[in-house]
């Protein structure tokens, strides 16, 4: 009768266990879709100038689109000094505005952003 009830007991646990493991994978998986867009403002530029351009390079566009042969384009954020790389549509969406202000539409996720849109700042 003991070990019945130590059976019984053991299969309750492991089910509760399993139903546990179950939901919490369930609200990690909603909470990773639940990231809403945002608006970021900053430059277009190249992973190897960043932030600032270096001397002698011709103007920010010039720059960028030189760099851009060997790197990829970023948004430049240089009110908060911070660089975000773009993801492979906003790769696309970005020569367009090379060396120029723009708001980027997205999702932000690390230090890259999933983007949606790139239109020019005022």
């Amino acid at each position: 009768m003991k070990t019945l009830s130590v059976r019984i007991s053991l299969v309750l646990f492991v089910t509760v266990a399993a139903l546990a493991v179950s939901t919490s994978s369930i609200a990690q998986n909603s909470n990773t879709k639940a990231v809403q867009e945002r608006t970021l403002i900053g430059f277009i530029s190249d992973n190897h100038c960043g932030l600032k351009h270096m001397a002698g390079m011709g103007d920010d566009k010039s720059c960028t689109l030189m760099c851009v042969k060997n790197g990829k384009f970023v948004l430049a954020d240089r009110d908060h000094k911070r660089v975000y790389q773009l993801d492979k549509t906003g790769q696309e969406k970005a020569r367009e505005f090379a060396g120029q202000k723009v708001k980027v539409t997205g999702r932000v996720v690390g230090k890259t952003i999933r983007v949606s849109a790139i239109e020019a700042a005022s």
